[in-house]
């Protein structure tokens, strides 16, 4: 009977080693999240999600010519483009119903134009279906990692839900 050393034996399992090693880690990346694979995993394939892809510094509007400007708290110019956000409605600031409203309305221009100047956008259809309002402003979501933009002011006081009817801010 012939005994093998431990040298034999590490070189005859160096090539089962590399083969068994990196289908091993295939299995694990591709076959693991069928098999109820960690949190890690299921984040990973949030990558695939598109990237905001607008980005743009937004000054205050000021006289006549806007390209590229924040109008008020629920409405801007981008790109040339006169954009109303769909999902929101804000506090006139052109012409306030009462000193609360004109406050109100000069803090939500104000964090509008914060929001949009930190980082990339996207600017998705409004879920009413409609391109346009009756005023020819586009109607549009601002969004960011999927997260509308709308919402912030929203969750700030600073605006309300659109339901199709202006609110009266002066109480």
């Amino acid at each position: 009977m012939k005994f093998e050393t431990k040298k034999q034996a590490k070189s005859r399992l160096f090539p089962l080693a590399m083969i068994a090693v990196p289908l091993g880690a295939f299995s694990a990346v591709f076959f693991a999240p069928t098999l109820g694979g960690g949190p890690e995993l299921v984040q990973a394939s949030s990558l695939l999600a598109p990237m905001d892809t607008e980005r743009a510094t937004f000054p205050i509007c000021k006289g006549r010519s806007r390209i590229t400007c924040v109008v008020d708290g629920d409405t801007i110019w981008y790109q040339g483009t006169k954009i109303r956000i769909a999902d929101i409605n804000t506090p006139e600031v052109t012409r306030p119903g009462c000193a609360q409203e004109a406050r109100l309305g000069a803090q939500a221009t104000a964090r509008l134009q914060d929001l949009l100047n930190e980082g990339a956008f996207t600017l998705a259809a409004s879920p009413s279906g409609r391109d346009t309002d009756r005023y020819g402003r586009s109607l549009r979501v601002i969004t960011r990692d999927g997260a509308s933009l709308g919402d912030v002011l929203v969750d700030e006081g600073l605006a309300e839900e659109w339901t199709g009817r202006k609110r009266e801010w002066c109480r």
